[in-house]
């Protein structure tokens, strides 16, 4: 009928158990979203048909912390969103990674008041920085594609131990360009 009418009766594959599951583990990442701001729309435009997150496994955005393993946190976390992003982050299952999307939830960005968490890092673990303002859909599919490495690379976490997080950026991969006709102020 198919691959199995092909191969020989003796024929058998080989592989690592650990690559295997690595393997199934990258090719079926569920990301939650936590979106609060503008970072939150290019989220969305990446998960749309031009950038096509299907490919990676990943069409399924999961709502609920108990079935998903990656934490997408796009836009600025107030103060008082934080012990709901910590306990939904707590909530997830081992293992699980984590990306910081845009500059509000790496850093702030530009709200540096008392009210806006200055990186989310101090209270979460963070695994990737995507950096922008926002950033474009090509350098989160870039920090998702750096997410599968980490899985592909690492495997399981050790017995009784959890991951220590990696804080690798995503360096921006597009160029500037002039506009196509120039501005005047008449």
């Amino acid at each position: 009928m198919g691959l199995e009418a092909a191969l020989s009766t003796d024929f058998y594959a080989t592989t690592q158990l650990r690559k295997l599951i690595n393997w199934c583990r990258k090719s079926s990442v569920w990301p939650m979203p936590f979106a609060t701001a503008c970072c939150g729309i290019e989220l969305m435009a990446t998960a749309s048909s031009r950038y096509d997150m299907a490919r990676f496994g990943m069409e399924r955005m999961s709502f609920s912390p108990r079935q998903a393993d990656l934490l997408i946190v796009a836009g600025r976390v107030a103060i008082k969103t934080m012990p709901v992003l910590q306990r939904i982050y707590e909530q997830m299952t081992e293992p699980k990674w984590v990306l910081s999307m845009g500059a509000c939830a790496s850093t702030g960005g530009v709200f540096d008041t008392y009210a806006v968490v200055q990186g989310i890092d101090q209270f979460i673990p963070v695994d990737v920085y995507v950096p922008g303002c926002p950033p474009r859909p090509e350098q989160l599919i870039e920090g998702i594609m750096a997410i599968h490495r980490i899985i592909e690379r690492d495997g399981l976490p050790p017995a009784g131990g959890k991951r220590a997080p990696l804080g690798l950026v995503i360096e921006p991969s597009h160029v500037v360009r002039p506009q196509p006709v120039p501005l005047t102020i008449s």
